[in-house]
């Protein structure tokens, strides 16, 4: 919020940056298509954070000020941050374990094709509902059921928004969610009242939702799937050790979930038991993943080397091995048998080329750290079983880990310098009857997810300015905190820089702007708020209070 001795902002001062990120996001959208969030938003986000604190700087805030206060803003973001890193290295290490294939496996052979899209709605609901965690759910259960749609010649998108629909019912509906404790929280109602009064809205939202998905699972091609599921298992059976053993990793994620062990901890351990079941189970994979890698040269100033092919044989290995001279333009390249863990020598004009190979121990402690920080990376031949199974890795969280910065610095600077405290206070002047009230609190949610790219601050903030305009009209608590709910928490996920978005979009592997329009459950529940709104329907008053229409 602004310092008290600046001027306050102006309406229109208020609506620059926002205007301006849309027409930046416009265009870059239209030249840059899907591939927007890999550069082109961050910069619309960071120049708009600019013109934000620009006009702050032009109201009579310090440059002090303003900048503590997007560091603040960032450093809300830094748990989600540290998850997305932890995610990235679960995924890596789940395939190399076998525990994802497995999953896709088992699932191919239980799920039928014609009612795979609700009946992943449903499974992500209860997994959801039990555990408290759309984020644990999708990055457990929510991978390997985007692995069995490809594998099942599925739509990836529309399975994207039936894990994020059923994720979110979970997550929303949860007594151990935290965002089902933070609205009651920050409004002054209690846990249960919130929760039983969410359903009147909640449950329309789902049945809706799991009807749609079941006519779109009526409507796929079920003998072209069929051809699919028979390759594909036959490959995941070729190339893994397909063993329920593996999925003693997820497991223990789940108990370590539902006993509230903090995120970043339950993910580590899940990712770690991945590589313990790797060593155990995946030896062959392992060796294939590694590959050359195993293979390496003596450090040297005078020469470097590059592995040119591998081929397995046993204990031993046929390399082909390319030599280049520091000093000189000279090249050899050399084919050799290497014994595992074993050395070779070359003499050659510029000196001693010493190549070794590693022993077991070292090259699963390859294997396992290399499936965290930079993925999985299957090589079978089939690209489309392959590009299923290279996933993962701290690095492929990077380009998200961005885009959340850089839009929580947006948000951060639009709250520092007063323009989004002006926006909201307009918004619940304009507000005159109960239905516009509550239809107000719908819009600055969601508004609130674009702007700051955070649910918990698109419920904090709303929930605190609303509460006491809400208190005032004679309207129970309970209605604006099933409200906070109903577009906050339940839209995150359909904004590309929002926390929520941007983390769905790289745990899933599908872009937000390709998903989002499948989300039925998330689409559909401030719409079904909206209409009791509009009729008074389930609009409770305070005790002994009448609410005007």
């Amino acid at each position: 919020m602004a310092d008290s001795s600046a001027r306050q902002p102006s309406m229109l001062q208020a609506l620059l940056p926002i205007g301006l990120l849309v027409i930046l996001l416009a265009f870059s959208v239209y030249l840059y298509g899907s591939d927007s969030s890999y550069g082109a938003n961050q910069i619309a986000l960071v120049i708009c954070a600019a013109v934000a604190l620009l006009v702050g700087l032009r109201n009579g805030q310090t440059w002090k000020e303003l900048e503590q206060g997007v560091v603040d803003g960032i450093s809300i973001a830094l748990g989600a941050l540290l998850i997305l890193l932890m995610v990235g290295s679960l995924i890596g290490a789940w395939i190399l374990a076998g525990t994802v294939p497995t999953m896709i496996y088992y699932g191919l052979q239980i799920l039928s094709p014609e009612y795979f899209y609700v009946a992943t709605c449903a499974i992500c609901a209860l997994v959801a509902l039990s555990i408290g965690s759309s984020w644990t759910t999708a990055g457990t259960v929510g991978i390997g059921l985007i692995g069995v749609s490809q594998g099942l010649g599925l739509s990836m998108e529309v399975t994207a928004g039936a894990i994020i629909s059923g994720a979110y019912f979970g997550d929303k509906m949860s007594p151990l969610s935290d965002t089902t404790n933070l609205a009651p929280a920050v409004t002054g109602t209690d846990l249960f009242t919130h929760i039983r009064h969410m359903v009147w809205t909640t449950t329309p939202a789902l049945i809706i939702a799991l009807i749609i998905f079941t006519f779109m699972g009526f409507n796929s091609d079920t003998e072209q799937q069929v051809l699919v599921l028979e390759d594909t298992l036959k490959l995941l059976d070729d190339n893994f050790n397909i063993s329920l053993w593996t999925l003693i990793p997820m497991a223990v994620v789940f108990v370590m979930a539902f006993r509230k062990v903090p995120a970043v901890a339950t993910i580590l351990v899940g990712a770690l038991l991945g590589c313990v079941i790797a060593v155990t189970f995946q030896g062959n994979v392992i060796e294939k993943f590694i590959g050359g890698d195993r293979v390496k040269c003596e450090r040297s100033a005078v020469y470097s080397c590059e592995i040119i092919s591998y081929e397995s044989e046993s204990e031993n290995a046929k390399v082909t091995l390319g030599i280049s001279f520091n000093n000189s333009d000279q090249t050899l390249t050399e084919t050799f048998v290497l014994e595992e863990g074993g050395e070779k020598s070359f003499e050659t004009s510029e000196g001693t080329v010493n190549v070794y190979s590693h022993g077991d121990f070292m090259t699963y402690l390859s294997a396992t750290w290399k499936s965290m920080f930079s993925g999985f990376s299957a090589s079978t031949g089939n690209d489309e079983f392959d590009g299923l199974l290279s996933r993962g890795g701290m690095i492929s969280m990077l380009n998200t880990m961005f885009l959340i910065i850089t839009a929580m610095s947006f948000g951060a600077a639009m709250e520092v310098t007063g323009l989004l405290h002006k926006l909201i206070k307009t918004i619940i002047g304009m507000a005159k009857s109960t239905g516009s009230l509550i239809g107000s609190v719908l819009a600055t949610c969601i508004g609130m997810n674009v702007i700051t790219a955070d649910q918990y601050i698109s419920i904090v903030l709303p929930g605190r300015m609303y509460k006491a305009e809400f208190k005032r009209r004679g309207l129970d608590a309970k209605n604006l905190s099933r409200t906070l709910e109903d577009s906050a928490t339940i839209t995150s996920p359909l904004i590309p820089w929002n926390t929520c978005g941007a983390y769905m979009a790289g745990t899933l592997g599908v872009a937000t702007g390709a998903y989002w329009i499948y989300c039925f459950f998330n689409l559909l529940t401030p719409l079904v708020s909206f209409i009791y709104a509009l009729f008074n329907f389930k609009i409770s008053p305070i005790e002994g209070d009448e609410v005007d229409g």
